[in-house]
């Protein structure tokens, strides 16, 4: 079971003085610093660099989850990413547009070599791919297996689209079949599955439809572009109370029977048979993370 909660992932592009200070109020689980697409022009990754080091280093995001979204392998400016922000205070990294398991075993060993010369713990940093190109999607399982690092895969539908030369239809179509490749590649690795943005962000209406689909694909999570939307995003990945309840009378009649010599429970005339008890120590155990971050 995964020890990470990842309901919401929220991007703050992070050359911006003002979205950096507006999201050190905001309770996404995950902050994703950018320093790739949404910083521009190039002169301004370096202005991401510096204020991500300073805003950390002055406890401004203390207690907050962050990742960093740098540039891929083939941009010239990966290495300037990690030499400079492989810095206390940072979780690991969000690494863009994978294409196959060899981009994420690269970054993995570079990650590997700032580490064994800083004196840190070897796989103290973490990665979170993101799968925005067709060939990735292609290479999924290649890539969930690459590091072991990886706790988490992530759906960046814009560019796959892009990649793919499709149309991003307002019915989602076109999103259906890599979303569900994704969320299998994740479970079936036990890694993270986290759905695409929503880019229509001031549209709750349809946010919500895709976070129920979203939650049918088996999907963990979701990456946000803005505030407004994590109220939503946090109900539909968070266990309901009615869940809840049925999930700890699913235990309670499990070790009741257990006890009893009966081997399997039954419950409303179903038997209670080792798929339901897991999924429900899977769903509580959700809530103990949920719990142990309001606390």
């Amino acid at each position: 079971m995964n020890e990470y909660l990842m309901r919401s992932l929220m991007f703050v592009p992070a050359h911006s003085d003002k979205f950096m200070q507006n999201a050190t109020n905001v309770n996404a689980d995950v902050l994703i610093f950018d320093i790739e697409d949404s910083v521009q022009p190039i002169e301004n990754k370096q202005v991401a660099r510096v204020k991500i080091i300073n805003y950390i280093k002055e406890g401004k995001f203390q207690g907050k989850v962050i990742y960093l979204r740098i540039n891929d392998r083939e941009s010239g400016e990966l290495l300037k990413d990690v030499t400079q922000l492989c810095i206390e205070g940072v979780t690991g990294f969000m690494y863009p547009k994978a294409k196959s398991g060899d981009d994420i075993y690269f970054f993995d060993k570079l990650l590997e070599t700032i580490e064994y010369e800083r004196g840190i713990e070897i796989g103290h940093y973490k990665i979170i791919a993101l799968i925005e190109t067709t060939s990735a999607v292609v290479n999924i399982q290649e890539i969930c297996t690459a590091s072991k690092r990886l706790v988490a895969i992530a759906y960046g539908s814009e560019d796959f689209i892009t990649d793919l030369e499709g149309i991003h239809d307002e019915e989602h179509i076109s999103l259906f079949t890599p979303r569900a490749l994704i969320a299998m590649a994740a479970r079936a690795n036990n890694i993270i599955p986290i759905d695409t943005v929503h880019v229509r962000v001031k549209d709750l209406e349809d946010l919500e439809k895709n976070l129920i689909l979203s939650r049918k694909l088996g999907f963990e999570g979701m990456l946000v572009l803005s505030p407004v939307e994590l109220p939503l995003v946090h109900q539909y990945y968070s266990p309901r109370e009615s869940e809840v309840t049925y999930f700890n009378e699913i235990l309670r009649l499990d070790e009741e029977a257990r006890k009893s010599g009966k081997g399997v429970a039954i419950m409303n005339g179903k038997f209670v048979g080792p798929p339901f008890v897991l999924q429900a120590k899977k769903i509580l155990k959700k809530l103990e993370l949920i719990n142990s971050k309001n606390q």
